[in-house]
């Protein structure tokens, strides 16, 4: 069956950053669906040609190759078009439907309307293609693409399901956080239900925490504006970190679909402890970076947190008693994403001269997103020479070393799973309003002067102090080794 993607938002940065490039190398891989159409929709009055013509320049700078290949490049093109107009202008949406009806040429055909706009434009355009009917299955399936942020709080998220919910089916809706296309992602599922040797030990009985980082080393620069408005938790926590989160904590699926997957990703969200106020002002820490307050866009006295660590619990037979440690911040040491797996120390300590096995570090397993995709477990092993002396050392598993070729970005998994109508990566309505549940009373309580008081951090720390005297008070440290894995060159 033939395929239209409609991308609201056509002239934006999502769009030639990472959109179209996405589309450009899976039609390069050969994995883009035949018949496949791409049209643009956006105020900026351009012709056919001189979208395909702006793309070709943004394209050969992020499709991720050395050069664009020119003969795909070419086919490629000619599945671009392009039709102005205003998101909301009825009429200049009516002209839109009348261009697919004569692009699509009666054929059936799967049409994905893509929502890369700014979240004002959410409602407005959902409400416009219901009243055109163009949500109607009549003539093949219909779906629909919501980026992030989907919502600021719980109440918005569920105003906004009603909405698409009013127009489209649940099974029509993807709600797409990129961070699920990333293969390191995805491989955490591979470890732990394609192998045997995780799963005996992936439980409170041997593991004693988890840690969950997300660093930027950027600023916030030129996105000041929305930033202060959103503040780390809106940014990063209740989407990127609680994905993780899921993924990591989950039990295995029946089988491996949408349905079954997401079913347990829920039941994890579900099982988080709620916090009352007074508990959410001791389960975490924020930050600010020195000099946020003179980013373009920035409130002069905002109390906005660039950093943010914080503490949840799951109470279920598999995770009870082991706290997970979720943080984020911008203008951080480096730029990582890794999941870390600390186990507990060994009953017995037989090597250490007397001293506690506390004064050993623990077995760890860490799961590096990114920069560089992969995998290393840290563990002990014996000095060569007299006496039981020890180090701790490593194994390690990197995709740049094992796999040949370029991996794919995010976004080409996710936009091919679209076409495909395979939902399994994708948030279903109730996962995203339980994940608001679980931040917004952060949200409140780091809305409110001094709850807890908003700690200043260099440019290029890990955060403030008072994160690292937190996490001592947990009887922790956090892993700040940065990255674990060096990307290749």
């Amino acid at each position: 069956m033939p395929h239209t993607i409609v991308i609201f938002g056509a002239s934006g940065d999502l769009t030639s950053r990472k959109l179209v490039p996405a589309l450009y190398n899976l039609t390069r891989s050969g994995l883009l669906p035949p018949a496949t159409r791409i049209v643009g929709f956006s105020r900026t009055r351009l012709s056919d040609d001189e979208w395909r013509s702006s793309l070709r320049e943004s394209t050969a700078a992020h499709a991720g190759r050395d050069a664009l290949d020119e003969a795909t490049w070419r086919d490629f093109a000619r599945t671009l078009y392009y039709q102005p107009g205003d998101l909301g202008q009825t009429k200049d949406m009516a002209r839109l439907q009348e261009r697919l009806t004569a692009i699509e040429a009666a054929a059936e055909t799967t049409r994905v309307y893509y929502l890369a706009t700014a979240p004002q434009f959410y409602e407005p355009v959902i409400a416009t293609l219901g009243s055109l009917g163009m949500a109607d299955e009549s003539a093949g399936p219909r779906r629909i693409v919501v980026e992030k942020p989907f919502g600021t709080d719980r109440e918005t998220a569920r105003g906004l399901n009603e909405r698409l919910h009013a127009v489209f089916r649940e099974q029509q809706v993807f709600r797409i956080d990129h961070y699920l296309g990333k293969e390191s992602v995805q491989n955490i599922l591979a470890l732990r239900f394609a192998n045997t040797i995780f799963e005996p030990v992936w439980n409170r009985r041997y593991i004693d925490h988890v840690q969950i980082t997300v660093a930027e080393d950027v600023a916030v620069g030129r996105r000041g504006g929305y930033y202060d408005s959103a503040g780390v938790l809106r940014d990063m926590f209740q989407n990127h970190l609680l994905q993780l989160l899921m993924v990591t904590a989950m039990e295995a699926p029946v089988r491996f679909n949408a349905t079954a997957v997401r079913n347990e990703k829920v039941k994890v969200l579900e099982a988080i402890r709620p916090l009352d106020p007074t508990h959410v002002t001791m389960a975490g820490v924020r930050g600010q970076y020195r000099g946020y307050l003179t980013e373009p866009g920035v409130a002069a006295a905002s109390q906005t947190a660039t950093f943010g660590a914080i503490r949840l619990e799951i109470d279920n037979w598999r995770w009870q008693g082991v706290p997970f440690y979720l943080r984020s911040g911008k203008a951080m040491s480096c730029r990582t994403t890794q999941i870390v797996i600390e186990f507990r120390q060994p009953p017995l300590e037989l090597f250490g001269g007397g001293r506690p096995a506390a004064h050993r570090e623990a077995n760890r397993l860490v799961i590096q997103i990114q920069p560089a995709e992969g995998i290393q477990l840290h563990f002990h092993t014996k000095v060569p020479g007299e006496g039981m002396r020890l180090t701790y050392t490593d194994l390690e598993f990197s995709y740049s070393r094992e796999f040949a070729g370029r991996l794919p970005e995010a976004y080409e998994p996710l936009l091919l799973d679209v076409m495909l109508g395979d939902a399994s990566l994708f948030a279903r309505a109730d996962e995203v309003e339980k994940a608001w549940e679980i931040i917004d009373p952060f949200v409140r309580a780091w809305s409110t002067a001094g709850q807890p008081p908003i700690a200043v951090y260099e440019p290029g720390d890990w955060g403030p102090l008072a994160s690292f005297e937190w996490m001592v008070k947990e009887g922790h440290a956090w892993f700040d080794q940065c990255p674990v894995l060096a990307q290749a060159t």
